[in-house]
């Protein structure tokens, strides 16, 4: 008498991500989760219960940073790593980051199904804070992970009405001191995150799976310009030191200097432009601007960041201006492991799944987490490229390749 084996199907992992959606800041379907909210903390609440109905063991460092084993038949060796974030930015969908922990912890249900027992043990891990949205600096909990931020750098880090983090994680129940969020080299074996693209391309080209080679990184900093005010009709053009129009140039001379490479992994942005007194009939006497540049080449994006600075100091002398830079930070692009994007492609060749290799260009954990582990990112299509918005969506059969080939990888690289 033959057994029959079982199917793998996604139905649960389905409903879950939709009940997930529901514990939002806002109405649904606009998920807002920020993190050490209430929302924020009845969602951790959610998923730790997955995990734990799932036979895993969980704990949580000092930040809030969960983590779920399924244990191996050996103790002794690191565990590999899967997981992302839950946590979500103001008028966001419900996929982002999402996909990664709840699709991570399929994947280790469908290994359990099959009856698969890791020799390595399986960690799933739920990042603290992967969006800026409270502090205003993303992945602060794998970057506390990697040392990337020290425990003094977070104390000092506060929110729009001054409350730093101290105040907050304490609010939310995390205690013990921050030093002992950093771990060592080795604590993780591997680690692999799912995540949906948030770009077009997958689905464009028809493609189930993107294996992600290089992560993109950026480096943004403050640039606040000092001018003199006055009356728009009263201040005559010949003595004007307009600070938005100074700002204009710099603007206009990051776009240039990111097109001036030659290659698509460059870009710069100016996200924010805060004008100051925000008058029609008043010429602006000091603007604050923020700058975004990413590129897998960190040569590349700090010779942009050379050539604004450049700019800074023509616009500075000839405009009579003043201009002051903070850099907010410079993060190093990521080179993915070639053992884990091997073990993905034999995983996507198994499961019939057609792939590719590509790029990612929005940063995520595990850009901090390579810092004391390999990793490799695993990517599934999302429905025109649209993600941070409420119609943010990836259908169950994208999800269903990305558990399937996720879960062969965890098996392949824990045994």
């Amino acid at each position: 008498m033959t057994t029959a084996r079982p199917q793998l199907t996604i139905d649960g992992l389905t409903a879950e991500l939709m009940a997930l959606a529901q514990i939002s800041e806002a109405e649904p379907p606009i998920v807002t989760r920020v993190v050490f909210g209430e929302a924020d903390l009845r969602a951790r609440t959610y998923v730790k219960g997955l995990c734990e109905a799932a036979g895993l063991k969980v704990r949580e460092d000092a930040i809030g940073n969960t983590f779920a084993r399924w244990e191996g038949s050996d103790p002794t060796l690191a565990p590999i790593g899967t997981g992302s974030h839950i946590d979500a930015i103001p008028n966001a969908g419900l996929y982002d980051g999402c996909v990664g922990v709840l699709g991570g912890l399929e994947a280790i249900r469908v290994l359990q199904k099959f009856g698969f027992k890791p020799r390595r043990s399986i960690e799933l891990v739920i990042f603290t804070a992967e969006e800026p949205t409270r502090f205003g600096i993303g992945c602060l909990g794998s970057r506390m992970m990697a040392s990337v931020l020290t425990p003094q750098q977070a104390l000092a880090l506060r929110d729009k009405d001054g409350r730093g983090l101290e105040e907050w994680r304490a609010q939310a129940g995390f205690i013990g001191p921050l030093e002992s969020v950093a771990v060592p080299r080795g604590r993780f074996h591997q680690f692999v995150e799912l995540h949906i693209e948030q770009g077009p391309y997958l689905e464009l080209e028809g493609i189930d799976v993107g294996l992600v080679t290089h992560i993109a990184a950026p480096a943004s900093q403050r640039i606040a310009i000092e001018g003199e005010g006055g009356h728009a009709g009263g201040k005559l053009m010949p003595g004007r030191k307009d600070a938005l129009a100074a700002a204009a140039e710099l603007i206009l001379a990051l776009e240039s200097a990111a097109k001036s490479t030659g290659a698509i992994d460059t870009v710069g942005t100016v996200g924010i432009c805060d004008v100051f007194p925000g008058a029609v009939n008043s010429v602006p006497s000091r603007v604050l601007i923020t700058t975004d540049v990413r590129d897998i080449n960190r040569a590349r994006r700090d010779g942009v960041l050379a050539a604004l600075a450049s700019a800074v100091e023509e616009v500075r002398t000839r405009r009579g201006v003043t201009i002051t830079t903070d850099l907010i930070n410079a993060d190093p692009p990521t080179t993915c492991d070639p053992e884990i994007l091997a073990a993905l492609e034999r995983s996507a060749i198994a499961a019939g799944k057609i792939y590719k290799r590509m790029v990612a260009r929005a940063y995520h954990d595990s850009s901090f987490v390579s810092c004391i582990a390999p990793v490799a990112m695993l990517f599934i299509p999302c429905r025109g490229g649209v993600s941070h918005r409420p119609d943010e969506y990836a259908s169950p059969e994208w999800i269903g390749s990305g558990v399937h080939v996720l879960s062969r990888t965890l098996a392949e690289l824990a045994s």
